[in-house]
């Protein structure tokens, strides 16, 4: 059901109550599954109306969805039954007992036991558990409570307690102004026209003289206006609404285009309604409508808008386990506001951006048209780009003609793109250019388009149907949307003005464009060619910038007017309307102010030589700071993704970096690579598009490292504290070259080097630890040894361990239910030495998967208790993955070649892939690319797309000379979901998986020359574990795969066993899920430890260097296979 016809539901529901209708009220909202009443719900269980209680469930969830409503028809069942044991009725005892209780004797035998042995009372009260059951109406009371929390935290009931804020008699009036518009559209309209029927359109008949048109009104009933839809009380306001889904639902933003317009008053000329066929040339300009038209409905102030959009409902197809939501906490201390880092540009800086996931690299860009990657925790360049056209003779004869020969011109925004591997600069003339960015010392001009004739004043990255896009606007009063190949999408007309700024956006399944011009006008655009869906006056009628809040649910502009009057609003997305108008500009504007948003919460402008902070909630200034002073009147500022870091300009060309708490920690945890890493060490191409030819030309380009500063703090080792240090002598480039910091491998050789602890009961000599996994919470670890039985250890909540997450600090327990069960697969038949053991755990950790050359089997983690087991062999499964979309989808690889792609549900094998020789040893979905990546042992690596799960691509990893094609070849997606880790005993890659391309590869040598065992990303997927079978592990670098730490078999075996006979080595590697620099080894002796780093380090080792005999990730003496890497970037 579409978004609309939902509230039209809701719309409906509202009448209904109005009208009295109360048993066609419940009825809609248990078949629609929209709403639940918890008043009504309430009222039955009070009164003991089961069937009704079930029935009205029914409609929300059925026993067995989740564990949330598994325990809330329990709890309704039990109570039924012991109210029937309390009247003595034991027939109706048993018959509840065996037609309603019974379906949780699968999940709880032992707990249906215990209830059946209560028909054996004479008084169930007899039982210890229920002594304190009381009367009939407490125990109800009592359940009621229970009952009530689980709905409020079963994600199936989530956005479904609260019904949404309407205007008493929302439907009436919607129908109303319908009838208004069909009679504004009349050729011949009559005063007071008599309205029969509303089956059809109203149309008055022609009189015998033209008439002004007056109001149409529906004819009210009888009856007193009924009261508003009953409050809900303590489940609080309708969450905000989403964006619209189609045409008509921007409508509620279209203008009034009489002269006196402003965003108080809005005509909407579409509806969700039918549009009669004479309205469509209205839906493309503003309308005013006859000064005689009116509305009984509408004559107070608080309905200035003569039409509103309707709401659309938020989603709930994506079920999860979330908690009741809460208002978060916050202070001013959250703000950024401490100068923690001060850098010098050399000229006037334009525009600013933080990476997106590297949260202290920042992005400039400069009035001479210079590019310039920040390492703000160290104060250094690490790429600077001076302004280049990359090829005259394809760009427009327009262009050629304004520039004067190597001029530079000014950069009026960058931009990093969501996903932080392309950045985007436009110039104040004609042109944008895209880089494509893969690490510090990994710039490549990938596209140079003249866009625009005159200046491009502002640019975004987009996703219209899950591709990567290009928008910009300029001076030629046109939008434009280009692909990564420089293709033009779109060519958006409608603004009468140079367009200033643009402010594409997701909603639901809808994706648009806002866009203003220096006229002051918005207007909206979808990704078609209808045209504008808004033409709308902002406020101050000249430059204005819009900016969704981080969470996308609300959404602001700030801009100046002509006269200099700042302006910061926050949009009422709903009405088209401003919702809260900010105050604190107290003088004008030279020019016109910037502004941005962080943490969901705050706004910052740069005003008056300040950085003048809101509170979204609040249209009052909340503080104001100068920064240490130096600011121009109108500083740029930035915000990291965190919030935690604000960038800010100098008025002497300059960038201050404002920190709160957590900013200056993460300044500090950031390493220092030397000059010579972050030189760019390949000759990348550059395609050039001009708009009007898709001709590529491709040119070598050298990227140039400019590292000089007139500041230059030390870098930072091992956590430094950089924040207050300065230098006392300015240093140059040269200085850098003479003098290049040493660098040393990160050597961990004894367990005083950092901090480590052993899980209990897990040494088990004829056991090894075949699969290790982290509980998705992080509060505890889960191992599968080669004999099939698994084993879990829990942290728990304590005064040395407050967080209750895994920790190396506090020895966790080995958890066990108290029934005593083992999880323990099916071995029947099986020949454990050849076995392949395979596991997988579900996002909320409440069901484990596994397999140990026997069937699947699916654990309850709570119980431990066998919930069903599939897919028997032969053949066997060897790997399990849960679909990231639906818990119910699992991808089984298999001893034959084959995949599985299963549906536990309805226990039926949807697909069977084949594509491999040998059995599967891996697999990873990405969901951005939509894709399944698998891997076996026959070195292949096969692409399927997972909506028809047909195979795209198959490429072989490449073995180094001599080796043979033995082992296990795992994947694992990096957090970007586009890179691949790929793990085999002879190597370490990284794959672009959009192409399949290998940008990276190191190979086992030097120090850590054993074969590989396993290797997994940590959290962030900034590092890469990797252990060793000489019992090494080590941290590489992820971008680069250069080594930065090795912690040796040292530190975690004893004496005894480094000198015994049977060696004892790493066999898994488990990452903690938020911590990034704690992970867990299951070793050949069955035991599982986990390692972090000490507290004074905080991590693991230094980023090494380019040059310590490295290239690529491989050291000289063994890269023959670095020329094809870089023919492969």
């Amino acid at each position: 059901m579409s978004s609309l016809s939902r509230e039209l539901v809701f719309l409906i529901l509202q009448f209904l109550e109005e009208e009295k209708f109360k048993e066609s009220v419940h009825r809609l909202e248990q078949e629609s599954g929209f709403f639940f009443n918890m008043k009504y719900f309430e009222e039955k269980v009070h009164a003991g109306e089961w069937d009704e209680v079930e029935k009205y469930l029914s409609g929300f969830t059925k026993v067995d969805d989740n564990r949330y409503s598994m325990k809330i028809f329990f709890e309704i069942r039990k109570q039924k039954y012991l109210e029937a044991l309390d009247r003595q009725d034991k027939a109706k005892g048993v018959e509840i007992l065996v037609n309603d209780l019974k379906v949780f004797s699968t999940f709880n035998e032992d707990l249906y036991k215990e209830i059946t042995q209560l028909l054996t009372l004479v008084n169930f009260r007899e039982n210890e558990q229920l002594s304190k059951y009381g009367d009939t109406k407490t125990a109800r009371s009592i359940m009621l409570i229970e009952l009530k929390k689980l709905i409020e935290a079963n994600p199936l009931f989530r956005e479904k307690l609260v019904f949404p804020t309407l205007k008493s008699s929302r439907l009436r009036t919607l129908i109303n102004q319908s009838l208004n518009w069909q009679h504004q559209l009349c050729k011949n309209p009559r005063p007071n026209p008599d309205i029969k029927t509303l089956f059809a359109d109203h149309s008055c008949s022609p009189p015998n003289g033209a008439l002004a048109p007056s109001p149409v009104n529906l004819p009210v009933a009888a009856v007193a206006k009924p009261t508003a839809y009953p409050s809900l009380g303590a489940h609080g306001p309708f969450p905000p609404s989403a964006a619209a889904a189609n045409a008509n639902a921007l409508a509620g933003w279209m203008a009034n285009a009489a002269a006196s317009s402003s965003v108080q008053a809005a005509v909407v000329t579409a509806s969700s309604l039918p549009v009669p066929p004479n309205q469509v040339s209205i839906l493309k300009r503003p309308v005013t409508p006859p000064a005689a038209l009116g509305m009984v409905e509408y004559q107070s102030s608080e309905h200035e808008q003569l039409m509103k959009r309707l709401r659309t409902a938020q989603s709930v197809e994506e079920v999860t386990y979330p908690t009741v939501r809460q208002q978060a906490s916050w202070s001013v201390d959250d703000l950024p506001r401490n100068v923690a880092v001060t850098m010098h540009q050399g000229s006037t800086v334009t525009s600013m951006d933080f990476h997106p996931y590297h949260q202290t690299l920042l992005l400039v860009g400069t009035s001479n048209g210079e590019i310039t990657l920040w390492e703000v925790a160290m104060r250094e360049k690490f790429i600077s780009k001076p302004f280049k056209i990359w090829d005259i003779s394809d760009c427009s004869t327009t262009f050629q003609a304004s520039v004067v020969k190597d001029a530079p011109i000014s950069v009026s925004r960058v931009t990093w793109s969501p996903d932080g591997n392309f950045l985007g600069a436009a110039f104040a003339k004609h042109l944008i250019h895209l880089y494509a960015y893969s690490g510090p010392n990994d710039l490549r001009q990938h596209l140079e388009i003249d866009a625009h004739v005159g200046g491009v004043n502002d640019l975004a990255f987009a996703h219209p149907n899950k591709q990567p896009c290009i928008v910009t606007c300029g001076d030629d009063k046109l939008i434009k949307v280009w692909d990564l190949t420089g293709r033009k999408l779109f060519n958006f007309e409608g603004h009468e003005a140079p367009v200033y700024s643009i402010c594409p956006h997701q909603k639901e399944n809808i994706q648009f464009i806002f866009s203003t011009a220096v006229d002051g006008k918005i207007k909206a655009w979808l990704y078609d060619n209808m045209g504008s869906r808004v033409d709308y006056d902002a406020p101050g009628h000249w430059c204005t910038t819009m900016l969704y809040s981080a969470d996308g649910s609300r959404l602001f502009s700030c801009g100046t007017s002509k006269d200099g009057d700042s302006f910061l609003v926050e949009w009422n997305e709903s009405e088209g309307a401003i919702k809260r108008t900010y105050s604190g500009f107290r003088k004008k504007s030279a020019g016109v102010v910037q502004f941005d948003t962080t943490q969901n919460h705050f706004l910052a402008v740069g005003d008056e030589s300040q950085i003048k902070f809101w509170d979204m909630d609040n249209n009052h200034l909340l503080t104001s700071i100068d920064a240490d002073g130096g600011l121009p009147s109108l500083p740029r500022l930035r915000f990291n993704k965190e919030g935690n870091l604000l960038a800010v300009t100098t008025q002497d060309n300059g960038i201050k970096v404002l920190a709160n708490a957590a900013g200056i920690r993460s300044l500090r945890n950031v390493d220092a690579p030397s000059f010579e890493a972050l030189r760019s060490q390949i000759e990348p191409v550059a395609v050039k598009v001009s708009s009007s030819s898709a001709i590529p030309n491709v040119n070598p380009v050298n990227c140039k490292v400019e590292r000089s500063s007139p500041v230059r703090p030390p870098s930072i080792l091992n956590g430094g504290d950089s924040v207050a240090r300065s230098m006392d002598k300015p240093r140059t480039l040269d200085d850098v070259r003479d003098k290049p910091k040493p660098w040393q491998l990160s050597e961990i050789v004894d367990p005083a080097q950092c901090r480590l602890v052993t899980m209990p009961d897990s040494t088990d000599a004829a056991s090894k630890v075949a699969r290790l996994l982290y509980t998705n919470s992080g509060v505890g670890i889960l191992a599968l040894g080669s004999n099939g039985t698994q084993k879990l250890w829990k942290w728990g909540r304590s005064e040395q361990n407050p967080s209750g997450k895994a920790t190396a600090n506090v020895v966790p327990q080995h958890w066990q239910p108290n029934s005593g069960l083992a999880m323990i697969n099916d071995v029947s038949g099986v020949n454990l030495e050849e076995a392949v053991p395979c596991i997988a755990l579900s996002k909320n950790d409440s069901y484990v998967m596994s397999a140990s050359g026997g069937k699947v089997s699916l654990f309850n983690m709570m119980t431990f208790k066998v919930m069903t087991t599939f897919m028997p062999p032969p053949p066997a499964s060897t790997f399990l993955a849960f679909h990231p979309q639906d818990n119910n989808i699992i991808a089984i690889g298999m001893e034959d070649s084959t995949i599985h792609i299963y549906n536990v549900r309805v226990d039926e094998v949807k697909s069977k892939l084949k594509g491999h020789q040998k059995r599967i040893t891996g697999l990873a979905f990405s969901t951005n690319l939509n894709i399944l990546v698998s891997s076996g042992a026959d070195a292949q690596l096969c692409v399927w797309s997972i909506d028809v799960w047909e195979k795209r691509k198959s490429v072989p990893i490449q073995l180094p000379a001599g080796k043979a094609l033995n082992g296990d070849t795992r994947v694992q997606f990096h957090s970007d979901q586009i890179r691949l880790l790929v793990s085999h005993e002879t190597q370490l890659a990284i794959y672009d998986a959009s192409k399949m391309d290998r940008i990276r590869q190191w190979v086992p040598q030097d120090v850590l020359s054993a074969p590989i065992s396993y290797a997994a990303y940590s959290s962030n997927s900034q590092l890469v574990y990797a252990s060793f079978y000489d019992g090494n592990v080590g941290v590489f670098d992820a971008d680069s795969l250069r080594l930065r730490c090795r912690i040796a078999p040292s530190v975690y075996l004893s004496h005894a066993v480094l000198n015994g006979s049977q060696a004892v080595y790493p066999l898994a590697v488990a990452v903690h899920p938020q911590d990034p620099n704690q992970f867990a080894i299951g070793l050949t002796d069955g035991s599982v430890k986990v390692i972090e780093p000490s507290d004074s380090e905080g991590k693991w080792g230094v980023a090494p260097p380019v040059d310590n005999g490295m290239l690529n990730g491989r050291t000289a003496s063994s890269s023959s296979n670095h020329a094809s890497d870089l023919a492969q970037r």
